[in-house]
C-alpha cells in the first residue's frame, strides 16, 4: 500500500513514544521507507538503536553535528521524503510549529519542509484542551497540517480524558489514506527514458553524451508518487533507482526502444532520455588500433529514433506524449520543428549549452511547447521541473478523461 513512499517520523518527548517503534515496523510492513528524526525529549523514552534497528536506517538527532550535516543536510532530510509524520507530537512541538520556531533539528526540519505534515498527538487531557494548545491546533489547520487523533482514555499519569496518542495502525492507516487521496495518477501507466546511451565502438570504447539522467529520473519519481504505475527505462548514469519505480536498465538507443515497446501500453510517455543519434554501423570485435594516419576510420550509422517511433505507433501510442529537445541555440524554433516532425504532443525545450550547466547539474530552463502555444518556466531544480510536469500531465490526462 505503500510501495516507494519514503516517510520521515519525528519522535518527540512523551510516554507514547514508544508505540513509535511499533509504528515503524507497521509503516515498512506496508512497503514505506522510514527515516527518523529523534528529539532529546523523545530519547528519554526510546533510543536511537531502537529506531535504527527497526527502520534499518541512521537516526537523526543533533541539527549541529557537523557529520551528519555533511551527509544529509537538515534542508535535504525535511524535503527527501513524500510525508512527514510526527508521532508522537507533543504540546511543546505543536506549539513551536504553529510559531514556527526552530530551536531543534526536529523544528527545523518542520520549519524548511515544502512536504505534507501529519501529527499525532500525544499529551495530558488538560494540556489538549487548554486554551494555547487549541490555539495552536487551530493556526496549524489552517495552514493545511493534517492530524490523526488523539483518543480518548487512561493516560499515564492517571487521568482519563482525550489526548492518548492513537494507535500504531490507526496511524499507519491515516498515512495509507494520505497517499489515497494525494494519488490522482492511480490507475494510471507511465512510461519515461532517461539519461545517455552508449553506442559501443570496440570492446572498451563507446559513443556517449554528458547527460546525468537527473531530469528524468526526477520525472519518473514525481509520476510515481502520484499513483502511476511507472516503468523507467535508462541507459547508464550513476543514478540510484527512484522509488517505487520499475526499473529497466539498457546500453545502446536499439536496446532502450525494445526496452519501451516492451513496457507499452501506457498512458503517457516522457522521453527524457538524451539517445546518442548514431551509433558506428559495426563493432569491432577487437580493440581498435591506430592505423597509418594514427586515426581509425568509423562508418556512422543512424539509430532510430525512439520518440518518433513510439508517436507513431498507431495501435499502443499513449494518450499523451511528451519529448525533449535539448538545444544550444534557436531553442523555442528548433523545438517547434521537432514537435512536428516527431509526432509528439508536447516538446520540453531546454537550453544545454556549456554555460548553463543544464547537463549534469541540478537545475534547469524549461519552455514547454504544445498545439496551445509555449509555456516559459522560471529556472528551478531539476526536482521542481519534474513536480510541475507532473502536475500538468494529471491536469491534462484529467481533462481527456
Amino acid at each position: 500500500m505503500l510501495h516507494g513512499k519514503s516517510i520521515l517520523l519525528i519522535v518527540s518527548g512523551g510516554i507514547a513514544a514508544y508505540k513509535s517503534l511499533e509504528l515503524v515496523r507497521r509503516l515498512r510492513e506496508r512497503g514505506a521507507s522510514v527515516r527518523c528524526v529523534l528529539t532529546r525529549g523523545g530519547a528519554q523514552f526510546v533510543t536511537p538503536l531502537s529506531l535504527s534497528a527497526l527502520s534499518e536506517d541512521k537516526v537523526y538527532t543533533d541539527l549541529f553535528s557537523l557529520t551528519d550535516e555533511a551527509e544529509m543536510g537538515h534542508i535535504q532530510l525535511s524535503r527527501d521524503a513524500d510525508l512527514i509524520v510526527v508521532a508522537p507530537a507533543s504540546a511543546d512541538i505543536l506549539a513551536k510549529a504553529a510559531q514556527g520556531l526552530a530551536d531543534d533539528l526536529a523544528t527545523t526540519a518542520l520549519l524548511a519542509t515544502d512536504k505534507d505534515v501529519l501529527f499525532a498527538p500525544s499529551m495530558n487531557v488538560r494540556m489538549w484542551t487548554h486554551a494555547a494548545t487549541q490555539a495552536n491546533l487551530a493556526t496549524l489547520r489552517e495552514r493545511g497540517v493534517h492530524f490523526v487523533g488523539p483518543n480518548e482514555g487512561d493516560m499515564a499519569c492517571g487521568e482519563f480524558g482525550s489526548g492518548r496518542m492513537s494507535e500504531p495502525d490507526e496511524i499507519a492507516d491515516a498515512v495509507s489514506d494520505f497517499f489515497e487521496d494525494s494519488a490522482p495518477l492511480s490507475g494510471r501507466r507511465a512510461l519515461v527514458t532517461s539519461g545517455p546511451t552508449h553506442e559501443p565502438i570496440d570492446p572498451v570504447r563507446y559513443i556517449a553524451n554528458r547527460s546525468s539522467g537527473r531530469q528524468g529520473h526526477a520525472i519518473a519519481a514525481a509520476l510515481a508518487r502520484r499513483g502511476a504505475l511507472t516503468t523507467l527505462v535508462s541507459g547508464p548514469t550513476n543514478l540510484p533507482n527512484p522509488a517505487g519505480v520499475q526499473m529497466i536498465h539498457v546500453e545502446s538507443a536499439r536496446e532502450m526502444l525494445a526496452a519501451c515497446k516492451s513496457a507499452l501500453p501506457a498512458d503517457v510517455l516522457v522521453c527524457a532520455a538524451a539517445v546518442a543519434d548514431w551509433r558506428v554501423g559495426t563493432q569491432a570485435n577487437e580493440k581498435l588500433k591506430k592505423n597509418g594516419d594514427g586515426v581509425p576510420t568509423l562508418e556512422m550509422t543512424e539509430n532510430p529514433d525512439i520518440l518518433a517511433t513510439l508517436s507513431a505507433s498507431a495501435n499502443t501510442r499513449p494518450d499523451l506524449v511528451i519529448g525533449f529537445a535539448a538545444e544550444t541555440e534557436d531553442v523555442i524554433a528548433h523545438a517547434q520543428f521537432k514537435r512536428d516532425r516527431k509526432g509528439c504532443d508536447w516538446i520540453l525545450a531546454n537550453d544545454v549549452s556549456p554555460e548553463t550547466g543544464t547537463f549534469g547539474g541540478s537545475n534547469n530552463t524549461i519552455h514547454l511547447v504544445s498545439a496551445a502555444g509555449v509555456e516559459d518556466w522560471p529556472r528551478m531544480s531539476k526536482i521542481d521541473v519534474a513536480d510541475r510536469l507532473a502536475e500538468r500531465i494529471t491536469e491534462q490526462l484529467g481533462a481527456g478523461e
